[in-house]
């Protein structure tokens, strides 16, 4: 019977093939870093991709580095396809990099609106007429900032789980609170409880555990306390973007986003809110909300959807899919 000569058969050099420990340090030995000299000391920039290609520039959180936001989301297969399409400019806040040293005790932090003017500098070292954004939270704010400023530059945002309002008295509290622990004590048990509650909101523990202990021992080991806490600080003593929507078509000026901007968060995010604040100062005729659902980090724990959505984006602001899946320039489209 061909059920009992199963019994026979011997399974010989078997290996187990266990998977790769997930890092949040730099993995992508094609990234180029690229120091850029400011009005306020360098930038760390990493380029990813093709520099003729049109430009993809992100921004990323507290706490975190390109390498630590964006790394994984890139390196998604999705991404990966979409990258052949463009250039990547991954701009570091001051400080913040990977195996930063502290910063000097004299330097003074940029203030958000400064730390988007250093922007300038960043396109002007690379020769970009025009960029993409991409920035989640503080990142987000910053590019938000630059493209209020410099509308000509930006052509389209693409904005995570970002506030376009001042900090309130809770908020300001808490982050005040932190910055001075991590400036006296390290990372202490309570900034890296608000660190996670930040970035994946409430109940993380429970979606997601291996991708909580990951973050957890990257805060703890790998961030330079006192270079994060001037990020902090700056970041709670931001303005208020000042953004209004126009509902009068008779009248031409406006004080919002002129760009498309697409404006996205998680469903557990604690940020939900303030995103539908910025969602009521933006035009709706050039910008969008998403929440995407089970998920607080969205580029962490969906990447999928947001890689799609992403894609989509991209395509209404003309760039088709061609033939082969892949993105291409088409200047005879209308941007939407």
């Amino acid at each position: 019977m061909p059920s009992d000569s199963m019994d026979d058969i011997e399974l010989k050099n078997i290996h187990m093939l266990m998977p790769t420990s997930r890092t949040l340090l730099r993995d992508d030995p094609t990234i180029e870093e690229v120091k850029v000299e400011t009005d306020k000391g360098y930038l760390l920039v990493a380029i990813q991709g093709n520099r003729n290609k049109p430009a993809i520039l992100t921004y990323h959180d507290l706490g975190l580095n390109y390498v630590s936001n964006f790394q994984a989301f890139f390196n998604f297969s999705e991404m990966r396809a979409l990258l052949e399409n463009f250039c990547v400019y991954h701009v570091n806040a001051p400080g913040q990099d990977e195996g930063a040293p502290p910063l000097p005790d004299d330097y003074e932090y940029p203030t958000m609106d400064e730390l988007a003017s250093q922007l300038n500098f960043v396109v002007g070292h690379f020769g970009l007429k025009s960029v993409i954004g991409l920035g989640v939270g503080a990142g987000g704010n910053i590019l938000a900032r630059y493209a209020l400023a410099e509308p000509d530059r930006v052509e389209a945002l693409c904005l995570i789980n970002v506030v376009s309002t001042q900090a309130g008295w809770i908020e300001w509290g808490y982050q005040k609170m932190n910055a001075m622990y991590l400036r006296h004590n390290g990372m202490t048990q309570g900034v890296l409880d608000y660190l996670m509650w930040h970035h994946f909101g409430r109940g993380t523990e429970e979606r997601n555990h291996d991708l909580v202990q990951v973050y957890k021992s990257y805060f703890e080991t790998f961030v330079q306390p006192g270079n994060l806490a001037q990020f902090i600080d700056s970041y709670i003593r931001r303005t208020d973007l000042n953004m209004t929507r126009n509902l009068d078509p008779i009248k031409k000026e406006t004080t919002t986003l002129t760009m498309p901007v697409m404006n996205i968060t998680g469903a557990l995010s604690p940020h939900v809110d303030d995103t539908v604040t910025l969602n009521s100062r933006l035009d709706p005729t050039n910008s969008s909300w998403m929440k995407i659902s089970d998920c607080g980090m969205v580029l962490e724990e969906q990447p999928n959807k947001i890689s799609e959505a992403l894609r989509l984006f991209l395509q209404g602001l003309g760039y088709v899919q061609g033939d082969e899946g892949s993105l291409t320039s088409n200047e005879t489209l209308c941007y939407m």
